[in-house]
């Protein structure tokens, strides 16, 4: 009896967990520095609608206005992302990083001029526009933008395989998402360096990291099924 090969399938070039790894980095990285700095998440809007409720609730009216602006312009960035997914579907992935890159060397520069401004709704648009642009990897919905997700995930995968999976590769799901994870937390502890040592050219990473996600994403991947591991 002939032993069956694995079939090659195609995935959208963005879904790669190569690319995957790269944006949770640049999640992790934008969130910590966002804190840092602003005191306010630019990826974790749950925490923004918290504290914006919370101080709302209390009567601190100026420090609830705080957590507008990121909650505002994180709406605005899944607006137009998903315009562009409707629109230019198949150029979708490259203007989007072209995008986040841009808007990352705007707020840099007028970071010292306009701090709140270009901080808050710079960052959160950009948080917005990744997230919403690049739902998937390897055919799994996930977030580039926050780990809880993610987390949850790779117990539930791992669990299911070990509890007995009827899937050809039962440990690659919790292997993706805990991939995720780690590059998250890896990328909120360089920006949270990155930010204390070099404020002023901190956000140089996370548009080089996305730099290197633009290259990536002109390449046509093909894997197999027992040969996904290959793309990281």
């Amino acid at each position: 009896m002939s032993i069956p090969q694995a079939t090659a399938i195609s995935i959208p070039r963005e879904e790669a967990l190569l690319i995957a790894s790269l944006l949770a980095l640049t999640g992790g990285y934008l969130d910590a520095y966002t804190w840092i700095v602003h005191r306010a998440f630019a990826n974790a809007q749950t925490a923004n609608l918290v504290f914006l409720w919370v101080y709302l609730t209390g009567g601190e009216w100026s420090k609830a206005l705080h957590y507008v602006p990121p909650l505002f312009a994180f709406v605005l960035g899944v607006i137009m992302a998903s315009c562009l997914r409707k629109f230019a579907p198949d150029k979708a992935p490259e203007i989007s990083v072209v995008t986040e890159i841009v808007f990352l060397i705007l707020i840099a520069v007028l970071h010292n001029r306009l701090p709140k401004v270009a901080g808050t709704l710079g960052l959160s648009f950009v948080a917005a526009f990744q997230t919403s642009s690049f739902p998937k990897v390897e055919g799994w919905s996930y977030s580039s933008v926050m780990a809880t997700s993610n987390f949850r995930y790779t117990i539930e995968g791992l669990f299911t395989a070990f509890a007995g999976s009827p899937e050809a590769t039962p440990f690659r799901r919790p292997y993706v998402f805990g991939a995720m994870c780690i590059a998250f937390g890896a990328g909120a502890a360089i920006g949270a360096v990155m930010t204390e040592v070099t404020r002023a050219y901190s956000l140089a990473v996370p548009a080089a990291l996305l730099a290197i996600v633009l290259l990536l994403c002109g390449e046509r991947l093909r894997i197999g099924d027992r040969a996904r591991g290959d793309l990281i």
